[in-house]
Order: structure tokens, then C-alpha cells, then sequence
């Protein structure tokens, strides 16, 4: 499995109170080694079995970087 995630993925749903839609990431989808399609991690599962993916964006990134650096594994 690849370093880096490709997608994030997550869980929407309705907020009871304003009914805008509310976003919780739960995993992440990464490129496979040895080819065509994708491994999907989930730390959480919806509830009504919907999943949103989408590419990662600037946020995702410095999000990563961040953990990369409290890894060790950047400098």
C-alpha cells in the first residue's frame, strides 16, 4: 500500500437542529503496489452504510505532513 492516501472518506449526514449536512472523515483510500484499484482503510462506519469519497485537498494535505513529521519520518 502506498504511503499516501488518494481519497478521504466519509459519513454525511443531516444535523437534526439546521439540517445542513455534517462531515465526518472516516478513512482514507490508497493506490494499490501492483496495479489498478484502491484499498480502502475505515476507522468508523456509517450508520446508514454511505460513503463519500473525495480527492484529497490542502487541508488533507497539511494534515499528513504534520503526522509525517510527528512520525519521524520527515525532517
Amino acid at each position: 500500500m502506498a504511503s499516501d492516501p488518494v481519497l478521504i472518506a466519509f459519513a454525511v449526514r443531516r444535523a437534526t437542529s439546521s439540517n445542513k449536512p455534517v462531515w465526518t472523515r472516516i478513512g482514507c483510500a490508497y493506490p494499490h503496489d501492483t496495479g489498478a484499484g484502491l484499498t480502502v482503510v475505515l476507522d468508523a462506519l456509517p450508520t446508514d452504510g454511505r460513503i463519500v469519497l473525495l480527492e484529497r485537498d490542502f487541508d488533507d494535505d497539511e494534515r499528513i505532513l504534520r503526522q509525517a513529521r510527528k512520525r519521524g519520518a520527515l525532517t
